[in-house]
C-alpha cells in the first residue's frame, strides 16, 4: 500500500501552500531572530585551584599542597584528568572533568570540587591560604580592546577603567566585563637601617603601627531610646601623608615615622603583567556576552555605548579594537547568505540549461523554502547561526537538491509522456519516496558518530549533525509536497507517444558506454579495485590537519626568557619586535601582553600560563595572505635578534586544541630522571628528523636559588629564629606587606622594604640587620649565618595525575604537516628504554585526533549498523544493499586525487565532506538499485532492465553532481571550508562515475541467475 503523499499535495494545496509559507516566512523570522556566534559554544570543563603558600620552594608546593588537594580531587568520579603546575609560593591545579558531563551538569560538578577542596584544606601546612576554586577560566570574552592613555596618572587610568566597567555592564546582553594590565601601585616604607639600629625600633612595630591605622574593625552598637543604633569605628588613614604622619612608640617614647623613614607612593617594580598596543602602554578591557543571545545585536549595542561614552571620556583616552567577534559574525553571515545565493542561481542556472526553466524554478524554490525552512526550526531549537551550523547547510546542499531533482525528472518524463500532473507525481512517489526517505536517514545517520560524540569536538560539531539532520528530513518532505505542487503549476502535459524521455544523444552514448562496461566486467573491476588500491596508497601521501588554520587575519608569537628573567627583561625584549613590526605596511596593530596571555577572546584561544619569563604579541594584518611572508620573515628577525629566549609564532586555528603539535610526556618520582629522559627524547627526536624547531620542556631551566647557611647554635644564642632572618631578608629584598591603603575601590599595598631593596644581592645582604627580640637589639646576618650557597633549583614542577610529569614539546615549520613529523619520530623514541616506574605518552595534535577519533569510533559502529539496516530493510533482500556499500570503499579515490591536486591537507572538515559524500554516494547507489528493481519487475529482460534503469537515473545524479560542485567553488576561498570542498568536488565526480558505472555492473555481476535466464529465454 503506497502513500498518496504527493497527489494529496496536488488534491489539496491549501495545505501545502501553508507548509510552504510557513518555511519562507518561519525562516524570515528565524533568521532576524536566531542567536549568531562566531564558533559553536563548547563548554571547557576545567576548573583551576590556585593556593598561595609563601615561601615555600617549587619542590614544597608540590609535596605539601598540591599533592593533599588532588588526592582529594581524585576521590570525585566526574574528574578525567589533574594536573598542576608549582612554582616558589604557588600551587596551580587543573581539573579537567570526563567527556560524558556536559555543560548542564558542570555546575553541580563544580560545587562538589568546592566541597572537595574545602574539605581537603585541614591538610595544607601552615601558612598556606586557602584554595581559590576558578570555575569561570572557560568564559569568552568576544569584544576585547586596548585602552591607551597617555599622560594620565595611575589613579586616573584607574578611575577610567572602573567608569567604563560599571558602565558598559549596564549594557543590555552584557555578562560581564574584565580589565587586565592597569598600572599596579603600593606605598612604600622605607625606614633608614642606621637610624632604625640606633633607635632601636623593631619591625614588627612598625608593621603594626600601619596595620592599626589602616584596618577596618567593626565598633559595636549601642542602645538608645528603643533602638540599636551603629557605632562607626573611627576613620583610618586617608591619604600617604596620614600614613607619613605615624607615631611609633618605642621604649615609652613616641617617635613620628618620618622621622627614621621615607613614604612614597609609586609602581612596583615588577607588576604581575605589562601590555601594549601598538607600542603604547595600555590595558584591556574584555566584554563578553550572554549565553545563546545575538552577539552581533550585544555587539551593536555596546559599540553604541562606547560611542556616546566617548564623549564622557576625557580627551586622550582611546579604544583599540583587538578582536570584534560580532564583526566577524556579521561577516560571516553575510558571506554565507553570498554563497547561499550563489549556490541556488548555480543550481537554477543548471537545472535551466539541462531540464528547461520549468524545472530549474521548481527545484530551485524547493531549494530555497529547504534552507529558509532549516533556519526557522534552528531558531525553534536554539541552534545558533555560527561557522559549523553554517558550514552544515552547504554540506547538505547536494543531498538537499537531489531530493527534489528526482522526484522533478520523474515527474517531467511522466507528464511529457501523457499523464496529467495527479497521476505523475503519485507514480513517482510511489518509486521514490521510500528509497529517498530511506537514503535521506542513512545521509544523517552518517554524521551520527560526530554529532554525539560527548567529547570537546563532538560537542563543538552537534550543531552539525543537527543542522543536517533538519534540512534534510525537510528536503524530503518539501520533494513530496512542495515540488508536486510548483510541478502542477509550471510543468506542461505532452502529447505523449513521441520521442522517449531518454532518447537523446546523450542517454543514447551513455546507454551504449554503459552495455561496453558489462560486456567488459570483469576488466571493468579490475580496472576499479587497482585505481582503488592506488588511491588508498595516495591519501596516506596526502597531508593530515586536525583542523585548519583560521580565516581571521590574527596570529601569535609567543617569547620565553630562561627561567628567572624579569618581567622587565622580557617587557624589553618583546619591544625589539614591536619596532620591527612597527615598520612593516602588512601589520595593522600589535597587542603586547607580558607576564601572561591575554583574556580569552575566542572560544578556541587559550591563554598561556602567567610567567614573567612569558611574551605574548598578537598580530594582526590587513588580507590573511599577507600572514605566512609575515611570520616567516618574523621568526627570521626573532630568533636572529632576540636569541636569549625561545621566540615561535603560530597561527590562529579552528575548533578545540591547542598547544604544541608534538608532545611526549615522562612520568616519574624522581626529578633528575625525568630531566635526563626529556634530554634523550631531545636527542632522538632530532636524530630523527631536522624539521623539528623550538624543542622545549614545560619544566623549563633549573634556576639559581641563593640559600643562606644558617648557623643554628649561634643564632640560638642570639635569640634569633629562623622566621626573624626569613623576614629580614624579605624586607631587604621583596619588602613586606604591612597594611592595606583604600582609594575609593581599590585596595593598595603598603610594603615595608629596605631603601637598598631594589639593589639587594648576595654579597650586600650579609650586613643586613636581624631583629632579636630576646636581646631587643639589632644583630648582622653575617653573625648568624656561615654565608651563601648557591645552587640550581626546579622552580617550575609540573604533575599529571599525581606524578612528576615533563613534557617534551616541538613545533614544525609553517607549511610542514606535524603528522608526517610525528610519524618519523616516534619510532626512536618509543624504542628508549625507561627505568622501571617510569612512563612515557604521547600528547599533541596526535593525542588531540587520536581522542577525537576514538570518541567518533565508538558511536561509529552504532550508526554504521543502522544504516545498514535501513539499506536492507529498504530492499529486504541481501545483495542490493551489498552492492550499494560495495560503492563506499571507493569513494576516497575522487577525493584523494583532488586533495593531491590541491596540495590541501585531509583536516577534520575534509573529513566531514567524506561522510556527506558517502551519504551522496549511498542515496544515489540505492535509487539506482531501487529503479532497477522496479524496472525488472514491469518485465522488462534483465540487461535491457539494467541499461534503461541506469540510464533514467543519468540527468539526476549528473545535475545534482553539477550543482553540488559548483556550488562548491564559493567555499575555495574559505579556510575553514577549502579542504572539505575539494572533498566533495573531487569525491563527487568520481562518485558519480561509480554511481553510474560501478553500480550497474556491480548489479549485473551480482545475479548470475537471471543472466542465465535472460540467455535461456533469448
Amino acid at each position: 500500500m503506497s502513500l498518496a503523499i504527493a497527489r494529496g499535495a496536488i488534491a489539496r494545496p491549501l495545505i501545502t501552500w501553508l507548509l510552504m509559507l510557513g518555511c519562507l516566512f518561519g525562516g524570515i523570522w528565524g533568521f532576524a531572530t536566531i542567536g549568531r556566534l562566531e564558533d559553536p559554544a563548547f563548554t571547557i570543563k576545567n576548573a583551576i585551584i590556585i593556593t598561595q603558600y609563601p615561601g615555600a620552594s617549587a619542590e614544597g608546593v608540590a609535596r605539601e599542597v598540591s599533592e593533599p588537594l588532588e588526592s582529594a580531587i581524585q576521590k570525585m568520579a566526574e574528574v578525567d584528568t589533574i594536573t598542576s603546575s608549582n612554582k616558589p609560593g604557588l600551587s596551580r591545579i587543573d581539573v579537567e572533568i570526563a567527556n560524558t558531563y556536559d555543560g548542564s551538569e558542570l555546575p553541580q560538578v563544580w560545587d562538589r570540587l568546592r566541597a572537595r577542596v574545602t574539605d581537603a584544606r585541614g591538610a595544607l601546612p601552615p601558612g598556606a591560604g586557602t584554595p581559590l576554586v576558578n570555575d569561570t577560566f572557560g568564559d569568552v570574552f568576544g569584544i576585547f580592546h586596548a585602552v591607551t592613555a597617555p599622560g594620565f596618572s595611575d589613579a586616573e587610568i584607574h578611575d577610567i577603567a572602573d567608569f567604563l566597567r560599571r558602565d558598559l555592564l549596564s549594557v543590555d546582553g552584557v555578562a560581564d566585563v574584565v580589565l587586565s594590565g592597569l598600572p599596579e601601585e603600593a606605598i612604600f616604607v622605607e625606614p633608614d637601617s642606621a637610624i632604625v639600629a640606633n633607635l632601636g625600633v623593631p619591625p614588627e612595630a612598625i608593621r603594626g603601627a600601619i596595620q592599626e591605622v589602616t584596618e577596618i574593625v567593626a565598633a559595636g552598637a549601642a542602645e538608645q531610646v528603643g533602638q540599636n543604633i551603629r557605632i562607626d569605628a573611627p576613620s583610618g588613614s586617608t591619604s600617604v601623608d596620614a600614613i607619613r604622619d605615624l607615631t611609633i612608640g618605642v621604649g615609652g617614647e613616641l617617635i613620628g615615622l618620618s622621622d627614621f623613614a621615607s613614604v612614597t607612593r609609586g609602581r612596583v617594580e615588577d607588576p604581575s603583567m605589562i601590555i601594549r598596543h601598538d607600542g603604547e602602554e595600555a590595558f584591556t578591557i574584555g566584554i563578553s556576552g550572554k549565553q545563546g543571545l545575538n552577539i552581533v545585536d550585544v555587539g551593536a549595542r555596546v559599540d553604541a555605548r562606547l560611542d556616546r561614552l566617548m564623549s564622557d571620556i576625557p580627551v586622550g583616552v582611546e579604544l583599540h579594537p583587538v578582536y570584534q567577534q560580532h564583526v566577524v559574525v556579521d561577516e560571516a553571515s553575510s558571506d554565507f547568505l553570498l554563497n547561499l545565493a550563489m549556490s541556488v542561481t548555480i543550481v537554477i542556472v543548471v537545472l535551466a540549461l539541462f531540464m528547461g526553466w520549468r524545472a530549474a524554478v521548481v527545484v530551485g524554490a524547493t531549494l530555497f523554502l529547504t534552507v529558509v525552512g532549516t533556519v526557522f526550526f534552528m531558531a525553534i531549537f536554539g541552534i545558533e547561526m555560527q561557522r559549523i551550523s553554517l558550514g552544515a547547510l552547504i554540506i547538505a546542499m547536494g543531498m538537499l537538491v537531489d531530493n527534489a531533482i528526482v522526484v522533478a525528472e520523474g515527474m517531467q518524463g511522466d507528464m511529457e509522456a501523457g499523464k496529467n500532473a495527479a497521476d505523475a507525481a503519485e507514480n513517482t512517489a510511489n518509486k521514490t519516496q521510500i528509497p529517498l526517505l530511506g537514503a535521506t536517514v542513512i545521509g544523517i545517520m552518517a554524521f551520527a558518530g560526530i554529532g554525539l560524540s560527548p567529547d570537546a569536538t563532538g560537542e563543538f560539531l552537534f550543531s552539525l549533525f543537527a543542522v543536517i539532520g533538519i534540512s534534510l528530513l525537510l528536503s524530503w518532505v518539501l520533494a513530496i509536497t512542495a515540488t508536486p505542487l510548483l510541478a502542477h503549476y509550471l510543468f506542461k502535459v505532452g502529447e505523449g507517444g513521441g520521442a522517449g524521455a531518454y532518447d537523446g544523444p546523450v542517454f543514447r552514448a551513455y546507454a551504449s558506454l554503459l552495455r561496453g562496461a558489462i560486456r567488459a566486467r570483469w576488466l571493468v573491476l579490475a580496472a576499479l579495485v587497482v585505481l582503488t588500491a592506488a588511491c588508498y596508497w595516495g591519501f596516506g601521501q596526502v597531508k593530515q590537519q586536525f583542523f585548519p588554520d583560521s580565516n581571521t587575519p590574527l596570529f601569535y608569537v609567543h617569547y620565553k626568557l630562561p627561567q628567572g628573567g624579569s618581567i622587565q627583561s622580557t617587557a624589553r625584549d618583546m619591544a625589539i619586535a614591536e619596532e620591527w613590526l612597527a615598520e612593516r605596511d602588512d601589520v595593522v596593530s600589535v597587542s603586547t601582553f607580558v607576564g601572561g596571555g591575554a583574556s580569552r577572546f575566542m572560544l578556541t584561544y587559550a591563554p598561556e600560563e602567567a610567567l614573567p619569563t612569558y611574551g605574548h604579541l598578537i598580530i594582526r594584518t590587513e588580507r590573511l595572505e599577507q600572514i605566512p611572508p609575515l611570520r616567516a620573515d618574523l621568526e627570521a628577525f626573532g630568533r636572529a635578534n632576540l636569541p636569549e629566549g625561545e621566540f615561535r609564532t603560530e597561527r590562529l586555528a579552528f575548533g578545540p586544541g591547542g598547544g604544541a603539535p608534538i608532545a611526549a610526556r615522562i612520568s616519574g618520582a624522581d626529578a633528575d630522571v625525568l630531566r635526563r629522559l626529556a634530554a634523550e627524547v631531545e636527542a632522538r627526536m632530532l636524530g630523527a628528523s631536522d624539521r623539528l624547531q623550538d624543542l622545549r620542556t614545560d619544566w623549563r631551566e633549573r634556576e639559581m636559588v641563593i640559600q643562606p647557611l644558617y648557623d643554628d647554635g649561634r643564632a640560638k644564642t642570639a635569640g634569633v629564629t629562623r622566621s626573624d632572618v626569613a623576614r629580614a631578608l624579605q624586607y631587604a629584598t621583596d619588602g613586606a606587606r604591612a597594611g592595606t591603603y583604600r582609594e575609593n575601590s581599590r585596595l593598595i599595598p603598603i610594603v615595608l622594604r629596605s631603601p637598598d631593596a631594589e639593589g639587594a644581592t648576595g654579597e650586600n645582604l650579609v650586613g643586613q640587620p636581624v631583629y632579636s627580640s630576646a636581646a631587643n637589639s639589632f644583630i648582622p646576618l653575617e653573625q648568624l649565618i656561615d654565608g651563601f650557597d648557591y645552587a640550581a633549583e626546579d622552580t617550575l614542577l609540573q604533575r599529571r595525575g599525581r606524578l612528576p610529569t615533563i613534557t617534551v614539546m616541538a613545533g614544525v615549520p609553517a607549511g610542514v604537516n606535524s603528522a608526517e613529523i610525528f610519524g618519523k619520530i616516534r619510532g626512536p623514541v618509543e624504542e628508549m628504554e625507561l627505568p622501571e616506574g617510569y612512563t612515557l605518552e604521547w600528547g599533541g595534535e596526535f593525542e588531540n585526533s587520536t581522542e577525537a577519533q576514538s570518541s567518533l569510533g565508538s558511536r561509529l559502529p552504532v550508526s554504521l549498523l543502522i544504516m545498514v539496516l535501513i539499506s536492507v530493510l529498504l530492499f529486504g533482500k541481501l545483495r542490493q544493499p551489498l552492492i550499494v556499500w560495495l560503492l563506499v570503499p571507493m569513494s576516497v579515490n575522487g577525493v584523494t586525487i583532488g586533495l593531491l591536486a590541491t596540495g590541501l591537507p585531509f583536516s577534520f572538515t575534509a573529513l566531514l565532506g567524506l561522510l556527506s559524500l558517502s551519504g551522496m554516494l549511498l542515496k544515489n547507489g540505492i535509487v539506482l538499485v531501487e529503479e532497477i528493481d522496479l524496472t525488472r519487475a514491469d518485465g522488462v529482460p534483465f540487461s535491457r532492465a539494467v541499461v534503461e534503469a541506469s540510464t533514467s537515473r543519468l540527468r539526476p545524479v549528473m545535475l545534482a553532481a553539477v550543482t553540488t560542485i559548483l556550488g562548491m567553488i564559493p567555499l575555495l576561498w574559505d579556510a575553514f571550508f577549502a579542504s572539505m570542498a575539494v572533498t566533495i568536488m573531487g569525491g563527487l565526480g568520481f562518485a558519480s562515475i561509480l554511481t553510474l558505472i560501478a553500480a550497474p555492473v556491480l548489479y549485473y555481476m551480482m545475479f548470475p541467475a537471471a543472466r542465465r535466464e535472460e540467455a535461456e529465454a533469448s
